[in-house]
């Protein structure tokens, strides 16, 4: 290995021949390889008259589940947040009423729960935490949206159709309905 010194190295410029001037090799090989391009299959994906596959281990949408009655499960936790490596989820617990434990199996329940989708990563570790499967990554893809506030999904964006009152809903929001 050579040591370094601050001695100035020389590099020696042959001048260039008469063809290298012209660069007319180089555009035709660029040209070639312009029209080559043309006879390649298209990439492009007509996107509402194609829908493109995807893997079975896709992880879409976040969606809070329901129960078979059409209760919230989610009870909050916090499990999920804390389990969030993007700290992409928020969350408010509250305690339910006296008079309401009847109707639902736990007495804590999320009055806020928020997930910032840009923050996501989709890495689905929100899934895995969750003791009583109230959070799951569907096959539906996020939507386009104008604004940053349109992507902080709120509750009522996130919670799943009830499938008894409302099932094609239901089936949408699942990702069973995309083609």
């Amino acid at each position: 290995m050579q040591a370094l010194t601050n001695r100035a190295k020389e590099v020696s410029r042959e001048p260039m021949t008469f063809m290298e001037r012209l660069y007319l090799p180089n555009i035709v090989k660029g040209m070639a390889i312009t029209f080559s391009h043309i006879f390649k299959k298209q990439p492009t994906i007509q996107y509402p008259e194609q829908k493109r596959e995807f893997s079975p281990v896709f992880r879409g949408l976040h969606v809070l589940n329901r129960d078979a009655e059409g209760r919230e499960n989610c009870t909050a936790c916090g499990l999920c947040a804390v389990a969030c490596p993007a700290e992409a989820i928020t969350m408010e617990a509250a305690e339910r009423m006296p008079g309401e434990e009847h109707l639902y199996r736990e007495e804590k329940y999320a009055a806020k729960y928020e997930i910032n989708m840009l923050r996501c990563i989709f890495c689905g570790l929100c899934e895995e935490a969750c003791p009583k499967d109230a959070i799951y990554l569907s096959e539906t893809f996020a939507p386009a949206n104008f604004t940053r506030k349109g992507f902080i999904y709120g509750k009522n964006d996130l919670l799943i159709p009830n499938k008894n009152t409302a099932p094609e809903e239901y089936a949408a929001a699942r990702g069973a309905a995309r083609v």
